[in-house]
């Protein structure tokens, strides 16, 4: 007995999801309800794009504050360099006006 009511109880169900009405399905609604739900959309993209644009401020203003201390690590570490006196800023050009060339080295493939 037990078996004749799962039977009844599966075959009722399968029946009922035949015979669904097409609304809860994938089938479109009327278009005053389409036009309704575009409606919708549009205060939450809005809303999205302005959460975007948030986040977006607020990692481009983290990006300036660590490229901004990078630089200024670069700068201070320049400026102990130049006090200490082993780094000159700007390269000294000596002109040489005469020069004696005293002995030159080829070499010669071969290895002798």
């Amino acid at each position: 007995m037990n078996d004749d009511h799962r039977k009844i109880i599966i075959s009722r169900i399968i029946d009922d999801k035949q015979t669904e009405s097409p609304q809860n399905g994938s089938a479109p609604g009327s278009p005053f309800q389409r036009w309704l739900f575009y409606l919708a959309l549009i205060p939450i993209f809005i809303g999205i794009l302005f959460m975007g644009m948030f986040f977006f401020s607020i990692f481009l203003a983290l990006f300036v504050i660590v490229a901004a201390g990078i630089g200024i690590r670069f700068w201070w570490l320049r400026r102990k360099l130049q006090k200490s006196g082993r780094f000159d800023g700007e390269e000294k050009y000596v002109e040489i006006e005469d020069a004696e060339i005293i002995e030159t080295k080829t070499n010669k493939p071969g290895g002798k």
